[in-house]
């Protein structure tokens, strides 16, 4: 923004121009504002296209921008996002969770529901009949119960967290489906373990007695990621990040061999063979005597 522009900026005078109106109505919306809003405020098309020449206006999405900078925090992503799908988009699924607190956002694309289908570059687009609606910081959001049922119909992985992070009130508990809140029950430490519960839970075999649990070895403790106790059955979740590397496996490969002299059975299970063979994965269990739920 040139020194000109910010002079004008700070007169009274300018708040009563087109300019002073869709910068005042930006700056209360994430600095987001779509064409429609543009025009509602007095600039002709012709304008708009002389202010994306010289920067005031930052194009986001298709009748969608930014105005005055291109820095939009996260929030104003999200906005952007839900404007440029229409006036009955909410953000939903793993972005909802991250406005409503539940997940820490990670950059993916951005999740929208509306009742209509919409192509966007960067946006992850669900269409829904009906579409639930809240306001969460300026902008329009699936509630929280929502949120999660959404998160558990697309099988992400993270549910289990957001369904503890959400701390609902047994009234909420009750309006989940059965099988949402039953993913709640055991805290796992990271993603890969919520997706092998995940497996079981869904697969229809009885969940792990025990998940992440200290088990006490001869001088040290460690928590094995699921455990039957009763059938004296491990199973450790290997991810490609942490276990690729002679230092990981070496230790991994004492912590199972420590595991064994104690009586247990390990079985390692790959992300890879969760993403992509989970059936093969709860044939292997069934064969080491897991039953049916």
């Amino acid at each position: 923004m040139s020194r000109a522009w910010s002079k004008r900026h700070l007169t009274g005078a300018f708040l009563n121009t087109p300019d002073g109106r869709a910068a005042k109505l930006a700056a209360g919306q994430w600095s987001v504002v779509t064409t429609a809003e543009l025009y509602a405020c007095g600039l002709t098309r012709r304008e708009l296209q002389v202010r994306v020449r010289r920067g005031i206006l930052h194009p986001l999405y298709r009748g969608v921008y930014a105005w005055g900078h291109h820095n939009v925090p996260t929030e104003g992503r999200w906005l952007a996002a839900v404007k440029a799908c229409g006036d009955r988009a909410v953000l939903s699924h793993f972005a909802a969770a991250a406005l409503h607190g539940l997940l820490r956002w990670d950059g993916r694309p951005i999740d929208i529901t509306a009742p209509s289908k919409h192509a966007h570059p960067r946006i992850s687009a669900h269409r829904s009949r009906t579409v639930e609606r809240t306001v969460v910081k300026g902008i329009p959001v699936t509630p929280r119960l929502r949120t999660v049922i959404d998160l558990h119909h697309a099988r992400d992985p993270l549910v289990r967290r957001a369904l503890r992070a959400a701390r609902f009130t047994p009234a909420e508990l009750r309006a989940l489906p059965q099988g949402v809140v039953d993913l709640g029950a055991d805290a796992t430490e990271s993603p890969l373990e919520d997706g092998a519960l995940d497996v079981v839970v869904r697969g229809g075999l009885r969940r792990p007695a025990e998940v992440n649990a200290p088990y006490r070895l001869p001088g040290r403790t460690v928590r094995p990621d699921l455990r039957w106790p009763e059938l004296r059955l491990i199973v450790e979740v290997d991810s490609r990040e942490w276990h690729d590397d002679p230092l990981a496996q070496a230790a991994d490969a004492e912590r199972q061999a420590e595991l064994e002299a104690a009586g247990e059975r390990v079985l390692r299970v790959t992300s890879a063979e969760l993403k992509r063979r989970p059936a093969r994965f709860l044939a292997r269990l069934r064969a080491a005597g897991v039953p049916e739920a």
